[in-house]
């Protein structure tokens, strides 16, 4: 059987991590988030590629990419997981099993982030755990994948 790629894609912003509102989001860089996961994923005979991107457009192609490149995604999509209709629509034609994450607890923040569009394309959401959210998502992924 060929290794799985998980497929780890970020938003705008969280290439700020550590440094942006660490009482919010946590002192641990994205960098520090990606050589975690990777080590995880070892463990699981699973690979990860790890991205972050401010635009939107680009987190599209990559999702797009993934319907031949990935078995899996895990998402944070930052501010656009309550604005982007676009992801929504490139996650459901992906027909991959999503994760959505976020590090601090959305429901416990302003209104506006009450509501994703990400997840009605996802198996699940992972929120309020900090950094620890990537590998509750590499966990829940077992159960996704064969």
């Amino acid at each position: 059987m060929a290794q799985q790629t998980i497929l780890v894609l970020n938003g705008p912003n969280l290439n700020l991590l550590g440094t942006r509102e660490p009482q919010i989001y946590g002192s641990t860089t994205l960098d520090e988030i990606a050589q975690t996961m990777r080590t995880a994923a070892r463990t699981k005979g699973w690979q990860i590629d790890f991205r972050q991107s401010n635009h939107e457009g680009e987190l599209v192609d990559w999702i797009q990419q993934a319907r031949t490149d990935a078995d899996a995604i895990i998402l944070n999509g930052g501010a656009y997981s309550h604005s982007s209709i676009a992801i929504l629509d490139a996650l459901q034609a992906v027909e991959k099993p999503v994760i959505e994450v976020h590090l601090s607890n959305l429901f416990k923040r302003e209104t506006f982030r009450h509501h994703s569009y990400i997840s009605p394309a996802a198996v699940g959401l992972i929120c309020g755990f900090g950094a620890r959210g990537y590998l509750l998502a590499l966990d829940a992924l077992e159960d996704c994948l064969d």
